[in-house]
């Protein structure tokens, strides 16, 4: 659950809670620019953002997660690779184009990460590559190198807010999540919206921090980070093939607990998942699904999981109709393809906090009923209305609130637990993602 439970009236009020999130950490500079081109698979005009997250020196505390999609981009065959490198000074990221199984992907994404070391007077291995967008295409090197002076003339420290917005493809509204501690902080910036499952998710992550860690204990807090966070959230139960979620430290800091640094770190982590999850494509709704007394942790997460999957209860959703039915059907689906069985007979379901399950049969009567429908509507993020064509497009470009679809899933089993996230299932997302490539 975020730290705080924010809600924004426009998305003036938004934008200046996203600046004051977004002061840079000590040692860092980041800089944007924006390029048209024509991409060869799809010969019609385009534009793209060139974003660069550069390091006043380099540093050797960074960390990195990746996708475990067997199909992964170039830049992730490439961050695989910078993992081994002594030292990283900046971060170059496209979105538009993801550069996955594309002819010369490699190749050309090393020739930018050559021309970005270039601009910064850097070495290429110093250089980490990220790419999102369309899936297949080729990258526009020559355009992207061309640009590359341009971003690096546009460096500045005081804002992450430009990246921010650099990286965002479908993405109704740039994400930034940021902690101050003692004199040093976090700042975290998420690009997010489809093809979202655990074990990441097309999405991604970069936190900036300007406290030293060294970098064995970085590289274990943020996998142990993405694990209770990144790893439990799905939109779409689709598994990206560019993931990244990156973690960089510029060392000036020095005076921080390792174990108050790592709490921050979870938090930001855990927000900016959220966060991804409620600007899903087409997501009207946020679900919440909070699984305990389960004999482990793995068994609790993919319950949650089983739930926020589930086509026909994310559908009930989108439409304000607390079928119990669905989320029952759900459970028992997953529970009933286990190797071993579960005993269910303590089972106990909530939503919104109304028990609706208990000792194998529905709680359920007529207060109830209005009570979840309530509670369903209280979530939603926007009303679906179509436009004059028939589409159906989101109204808003900034998050009005931060309430969920809390579901209660209390097994009697054990004393382990797990939250996942995960969205409902809308005419918005089969829309947005018909005319992807359009």
């Amino acid at each position: 659950m975020p730290s705080t439970q924010l809600t924004f009236n426009d998305r003036e009020q938004h934008r200046s809670w996203l600046s004051n999130q977004a002061t840079l950490p000590r040692g860092f500079r980041v800089g944007t620019h924006r390029f048209a081109f024509t991409p060869i698979e799809a010969p019609k005009p385009a534009k793209m953002t060139l974003t660069l997250i550069a390091l006043d020196a380099p540093t050797p505390d960074f960390a990195a997660v990746f996708t475990r999609n067997a199909f992964p981009g170039a830049p992730i065959v490439v961050g695989r690779q910078r993992l081994d490198e002594p030292t990283l000074g900046a971060i170059v990221i496209n979105n538009k184009i993801s550069n996955v199984c594309a002819p010369g992907g490699t190749a050309t994404a090393e020739r930018v990460c050559a021309a970005a070391a270039t601009a910064l007077n850097l070495r290429s291995a110093q250089i980490l590559p990220s790419s999102t967008g369309v899936i297949g295409w080729s990258l526009p090197a020559d355009a992207m190198i061309a640009a590359l002076p341009d971003a690096a003339a546009a460096l500045q420290a005081d804002s992450i807010l430009p990246a921010a917005e650099g990286i965002v493809t479908t993405d109704l509204y740039p994400k930034i999540r940021s902690r101050a501690l003692g004199a040093g902080r976090l700042v975290g910036i998420a690009k997010g919206a489809g093809m979202i499952e655990p074990n990441l998710a097309t999405m991604l992550v970069y936190i900036l921090t300007d406290i030293a860690v060294p970098r064995a204990e970085l590289r274990a807090m943020l996998k142990r980070a993405v694990d209770e966070s990144f790893n439990r959230i799905s939109i779409d139960s689709d598994t990206s093939t560019s993931d990244t979620v990156a973690l960089v430290s510029s060392g000036k800091i020095t005076d921080v607990a390792p174990a108050e640094f790592e709490s921050a770190l979870h938090q930001i982590c855990r927000d900016l998942a959220e966060d991804v999850v409620r600007n899903g494509e087409g997501v009207r709704h946020v679900i919440r699904v909070a699984t305990t007394g389960a004999p482990d942790a793995r068994l609790a997460t993919q319950i949650g999981k089983a739930v926020v999957n589930a086509p026909l209860f994310k559908c009930a959703v989108a439409g304000n109709d607390p079928n119990v039915g669905r989320l029952v059907q759900a459970i028992g689906r997953y529970l009933g393809n286990l190797p071993s069985p579960i005993d269910t007979s303590a089972m106990r379901l909530t939503i919104g906090g109304i028990e609706i399950f208990a000792e194998g049969v529905f709680k359920l009567d007529p207060t109830k009923e209005i009570a979840l429908t309530q509670h369903l509507q209280q979530a939603e993020l926007y009303v679906s209305q179509p436009t004059a064509e028939g589409a159906f497009v989101p109204p808003i470009d900034f998050p009005p609130h931060e309430r969920c679809v809390e579901i209660g899933i209390e097994l009697g089993l054990g004393n382990d637990a797990a939250v996942v996230i995960g969205g409902d299932l809308t005419h918005e997302y089969v829309t947005e993602n018909a005319d992807y490539r359009s």
